[in-house]
């Protein structure tokens, strides 16, 4: 087995010094790195060929901003490994990252008979830049996702059956998700993998990031419209919000859009001031939600009138 780990990044220069020293420092031995740039404008490219001699797994690809699907889709066509294993450039792995992919996917395979297959392993969120691997897994760190690229092992010949990702998804959100269902279709399973070890750091959250939090929600809803035309089912509505009960869910949640950005923002500095910023993020997530659900909306009554 040999493993091309596929990295799509965009102005991350800080964590993903920390993402590539880790995958530097593996006891797997049959490896590549593959880091898509997706136009960058952070000096990540120049930085990397500065450094080169640390990273001697890394080969780095260059794309115009396209979003993720893109990148991946650059990756994996580009790479020599028969495994592709996806994780994000703010993701910073233990020494046994891969060997656990791997053990894994040989097992399961062994065990169903069959390599119709993919491992996922654990994510575990966390603030804490300085030492990030110091966190312990939570019960907000679960995931019931069938297919996600934060920390996923998948045969390289599944992805190219499957159609890889759909580029229309240029915004955030759903890439991912979308291609698990057609990877569903394939009889895959999914094998949970909780020694494969992801810290996924993001920065303690701030009253300055809601504003781009309140754009991704928007994005998201956009994107989820996208994911529906392409599957009309049920449970894709589930999954993007596209029901009359989330509708009305969130508007009772947020008091009709009432509790906002504007009205929550005295509370939620409270809790930022008084070391609560995860918190705050939490129940800044109500009024973020009510976002993403009226962007669902708002962007399939816009693709209904257009189709008129």
């Amino acid at each position: 087995m040999f493993i091309s780990v596929v990295i799509p990044t965009y102005n991350r220069k800080p964590i993903l010094e920390k993402c590539l020293l880790a995958l530097e420092n593996q006891n797997f031995t049959d490896y590549e790195v593959i880091l898509v740039d997706d136009g960058s404008t952070d000096g990540t490219l120049s930085w990397l060929g500065a450094n080169q001699d640390i990273f001697p797994h890394v080969r780095s690809l260059a794309q115009q901003h396209q979003g993720p699907a893109a990148a991946r889709n650059l990756g994996v066509k580009s790479a020599k490994g028969d495994t592709i294993v996806f994780i994000d450039s703010d993701l910073v792995v233990t020494e046994n990252f891969l060997q656990a992919h791997a053990d894994a996917l040989l097992a399961g395979a062994k065990r169903l008979n069959s390599d119709r297959l993919f491992t996922y392993g654990w994510v575990i969120n966390t603030c804490n830049f300085a030492d990030p691997t110091s966190e312990s897994y939570k019960i907000t760190d679960f995931s019931a996702a069938y297919f996600a690229t934060g920390n996923v092992a998948i045969a390289k010949k599944w992805l190219e059956e499957a159609g890889l990702f759909d580029t229309q998804f240029q915004l955030y959100g759903w890439e991912d998700l979308e291609l698990g269902v057609r990877l569903k279709k394939l009889n895959l399973k999914l094998i949970k993998c909780p020694e494969a070890v992801g810290y996924h750091w993001h920065p303690p959250f701030s009253l300055e990031q809601i504003p781009s939090l309140i754009k991704k929600e928007i994005e998201r809803g956009k994107m989820g419209v996208i994911f529906y035309e392409k599957h009309p089912t049920f449970a894709v509505k589930m999954m993007i919000q596209m029901t009359v009960l989330h509708r009305i869910l969130w508007a009772i949640l947020t008091l009709g859009g009432f509790l906002n950005e504007r009205t929550m923002s005295p509370f939620l500095k409270w809790l930022i001031d008084n070391n609560k910023s995860q918190l705050a993020l939490e129940i800044a997530r109500i009024f973020l939600n009510w976002y993403n659900v009226n962007a669902v909306y708002e962007a399939w009554e816009n693709r209904v009138v257009s189709s008129k």
